[in-house]
């Protein structure tokens, strides 16, 4: 139905391997050719410690703001697919990986869909994610889980530090 309406959600990328930066700018590049899907905005690049898993190297992180008509489902597999241009493997659970284009929020979506759980199940603990997300959308809620500014409050940002501006991903200077 093309009068289903504009939904905003928003992806976190995260990378620890090979081009960081690259992969990100890939992704952003991948997101902004999906038709029927619009980047809104792009945080700046946070370098980050790893939470979990093995030991590896640290991440950078940043979070797309996309509008979109399209179900959650289908953004969930246009993330997948750009993850698996960029050669993701998922061996290790939490292990390293090139590219991680995770779905964070849908609109105000809840949703304990074992393939697509709304929103992101560990979103509300993770400075990776909180702190770049409020970078884009200062007075965000997390569904179900309350604003960004509280959350943070609950989150130690230690190992979480500015790495380059959005313009080192997103290519486009709007």
């Amino acid at each position: 139905d093309s009068s289903s309406a504009m939904t905003i959600c928003y992806l976190a990328l995260g990378s620890n391997i090979e081009d960081r930066v690259g992969y990100l700018a890939f992704a952003v590049s991948q997101l902004r050719q999906i038709p029927g899907l619009s980047v809104k905005a792009v945080s700046p690049v946070y370098e980050t410690e790893p939470v979990g898993g093995p030991e590896q190297d640290s991440y950078l992180n940043a979070v797309v703001k996309v509008q979109t008509g399209m179900p959650a489902e289908k953004l969930l597999e246009h993330c997948q697919r750009i993850e698996n241009m960029a050669h993701r493997t998922r061996e290790v659970h939490w292990g390293p990986r090139t590219l991680d284009v995770d779905v964070i929020m849908v609109g105000t979506q809840i949703s304990d869909d074992p393939v697509l759980t709304l929103p992101h199940p560990r979103t509300h603990e993770r400075a990776f994610v909180l702190v770049p997300l409020r970078d884009i959308e200062k007075h965000a809620v997390i569904p179900g889980r309350g604003k960004i500014a509280d959350l943070l409050g609950q989150v130690s940002l230690e190992g979480v530090a500015k790495f380059a501006p959005a313009s080192m991903i997103d290519g486009t200077d709007d």
